[in-house]
């Protein structure tokens, strides 16, 4: 009975850092659109569940007159460990990521590549300085893969709904990499 607890201990102590810096990654690239992978180079840190919400807002087309689209207005989400705990926020504009410890990190989008239908694209950042020391000091690239949901409502967008908001929930795989 003792050692069966032990190695019960065991394993919740290694699902619970995994996808935590210096935990076993499981994440390949090799099932990915070549636009969006990583270089060589480069290992990665940090696996994340980002599981919140995406705003829109219905706005008149610039380049249409008369006619009007749902803009992409910000994400705000969780970002979790494998293991369901909470690591930090991905929130915009700008797309930041920012971990529990006060590191945080912005980016800018490299190339994205098409998802399942009715979900956000997957995406390639290249990652900015990092401010603080932590968890996202030194992150090179960012993806967003296994993405499901956040696409633009599909309610109407006119001239009478011209400012209103929508919020859609979605969720991706957010997957940190610094240089190997």
């Amino acid at each position: 009975m003792k050692s069966l607890l032990s190695a019960a201990s065991a394993a919740l102590v290694l699902s619970a850092c995994a996808g935590m810096p210096g935990g076993t990654s499981m994440f390949s690239q090799d099932g990915l659109p070549d636009a969006v992978k990583v270089p060589s180079g480069n290992k990665v840190t940090l696996e994340t569940v980002g599981v919140g919400e995406i705003t829109y807002e219905c706005r008149a087309k610039a380049t249409q007159a008369g006619a009007f689209e749902w803009v992409f207005v910000g994400p705000k989400a969780d970002l979790n460990g494998r293991n369901g705990m909470k690591l930090g926020t991905y929130f915009g504009p700008p797309a930041t990521w920012a971990s529990n410890d006060g590191s945080a990190v912005t980016g800018a989008q490299v190339a994205i590549a098409p998802a399942m239908a009715g979900s956000i694209p997957l995406q390639l950042v290249k990652a900015n300085p990092a401010t603080g020391m932590g968890a996202m000091s030194g992150t090179t690239y960012i993806q967003r893969v296994a993405t499901r949901g956040g696409v633009a409502p599909s309610s109407m967008c006119d001239g009478a709904g011209v400012g209103r908001k929508e919020i859609v929930k979605y969720q991706a795989d957010y997957i940190f990499w610094k240089a190997a």
